[in-house]
């Protein structure tokens, strides 16, 4: 009897992650405005009403899952940042490296697309992703570049600007592989891809040369 209680009470625990991965799948296949409670219910595996328990919507939903999934990529990157002695190349490489395992090499490379598809219609999801998402790693990347340059590792500027110029190829693979890579006649190799745009970025980081030692 116990045990059967156990299992109760770990499969309800789970339920929750369970929900979330049904409601990616679902607004990666129809997009936000087509999906439904109960659809995403069933592919869960358990009833409507079920789901309406853990969640109030699926705008709840959605926003439950960008703080979940997200908080996996940030919040490791942002504590070992406080304490990281390595240089900030090293930073920007982890953070790369992670954003696209993560999100590039997953199911959550649909949320961007969500985002700019649903924007005119749900403009209140769009500022939620805009300010736990967008705004969270462009204030992540900033430091970092910023710390680069107080160490004389990057080269003067902006560290805004250079932040967005660091995230506007990975949201291009982000959107690109969401929307339009079932149309290309060859695979794109997005690993290639962003790895040259890891090369560029850094070339583009390193401080410029001193006259007279070129």
């Amino acid at each position: 009897m116990k045990a059967q209680e156990s299992k109760r009470q770990r499969r309800k625990a789970e339920r929750p992650a369970e929900l979330l991965e049904a409601a990616l799948e679902v607004f990666a296949e129809k997009g936000f405005a087509a999906a439904r409670m109960d659809e995403i219910a069933a592919r869960a595996g358990v009833s409507k009403g079920t789901a309406y328990l853990y969640f109030e919507s699926k705008e709840d939903l959605f926003r439950a899952l960008v703080q979940d999934r997200m908080l996996l990529i940030f919040t490791p990157l942002e504590q070992a940042f406080e304490t990281y002695e390595g240089s900030s190349r090293e930073l920007l490489e982890m953070l790369l490296a992670r954003f696209c395992i993560r999100v590039l090499g997953t199911k959550l490379a649909a949320l961007p697309r969500l985002v700019i598809a649903e924007v005119g219609h749900f403009p209140e999801l769009a500022e939620f992703y805009r300010r736990n998402v967008i705004d969270r790693g462009l204030g992540f990347l900033s430091r970092i570049i910023a710390r680069g340059q107080a160490r004389g590792e990057f080269r003067p500027g902006n560290p805004d600007h250079f932040a967005r110029l660091f995230v506007a190829p990975v949201l291009l693979s982000a959107i690109w592989r969401a929307c339009f890579d079932r149309f290309d006649d060859e695979p794109f190799d997005f690993a290639a891809f962003i790895e040259t745009h890891r090369k560029i970025l850094l070339s583009g980081l390193a401080p410029e040369p001193e006259r007279g030692k070129q």
